[in-house]
């Protein structure tokens, strides 16, 4: 798992860390700044990165996201580390936990509203912008088990479109028109992912037979790659051709979790073909 902290932002910790829902799939939100209500008739300039960073530090400290990030300059700042929730998106009592939804939920908050006008020019949409660096926050994000997929739908307006069911269970890049108790309808568009290599580690694979409990098949290193990545199983667990009592410890949480018990024991150790595309598609954001 990559650093919590993005090697080329500014770090302003702001404390109050709270942890993330492991189990869950982790997912990164997109939002604008949204600071003018600008026109095509009537750009406004742009709002300095400086100013946010001000905000957010300050008296905007209670919805900071976890990275600010400026895309005409390539400035960024983080605010939380990556296995800990951010504030800002809306997270109403008894529902869903916007905030941590996920082992992760990385916000970023792009410093734009439509029609900005920089250096002379003025820009309709974020992904017109030079989206400077944002090779090197895609990377981070990626890095942290967010895969390249947008489940609702890559962003190209500020239609909002919801679906909490979605939300709970499918890794990728939300819109913040996306997340369940929000009425927002931002970021309007969000730039292309970068042209990275596929992390061959974290393919999905087909659910392969003869993978049982106390028994070697290589398979059950590719369990416990997906079981590591949604947080059920230690990082520091060795992965190997074994389908041992941490494996199997890890097989049963998750089946609890989800109702996936084949025997109807809660401490079931068991990964079937139903419990396998599930965990692959927490995982990989792929059935």
């Amino acid at each position: 798992m990559s650093a919590l902290w993005m090697p080329d932002a500014e770090h302003y910790d702001l404390g109050d860390h709270a942890p993330c829902d492991a189990g869950l799939p982790a997912k990164a939100i997109a939002h604008v700044t949204m600071d003018r209500s600008a026109t095509a008739a009537k750009p406004e300039p742009h709002v300095s990165f400086g100013r946010l960073l001000t905000y957010f530090t300050g008296a905007g400290s209670s919805m900071a996201p976890h990275i600010l990030w400026d895309p005409f300059t390539g400035q960024f700042a983080q605010f939380y580390p990556a296995d800990s929730r951010s504030k800002s998106v809306a997270d109403q009592a008894g529902g869903t936990r916007t905030n941590r939804a996920g082992r992760r939920v990385i916000q970023v908050e792009a410093v734009f509203f439509p029609h900005t006008i920089f250096d002379g020019k003025a820009y309709a949409r974020l992904e017109d912008t030079p989206c400077k660096n944002w090779d090197k926050l895609h990377a981070w994000i990626r890095s942290q088990g967010v895969p390249d997929v947008w489940p609702m739908g890559r962003p190209t307006s500020f239609t909002p479109h919801r679906s909490e069911h979605t939300w709970e269970t499918v890794s990728g890049w939300y819109a913040h028109a996306h997340v369940p108790e929000n009425d927002h309808t931002d970021p309007g568009s969000w730039p292309q992912f970068a042209k990275v290599p596929a992390l061959p580690s974290r393919t999905p694979r087909p659910f392969p037979t003869g993978l049982h409990p106390n028994g070697s098949n290589p398979s059950a290193r590719g369990l416990q790659k997906a079981l590591k990545v949604t947080g059920w199983l230690a990082e520091s667990v060795p992965e190997s051709d074994a389908y041992g009592p941490k494996t199997q410890a890890a097989v049963a949480g998750f089946n609890r979790k989800h109702g996936l018990n084949s025997t109807g024991l809660t401490t079931d150790p068991s990964v079937g073909p139903k419990g396998w595309k599930l965990l692959m598609s927490l995982a990989y954001g792929a059935a």
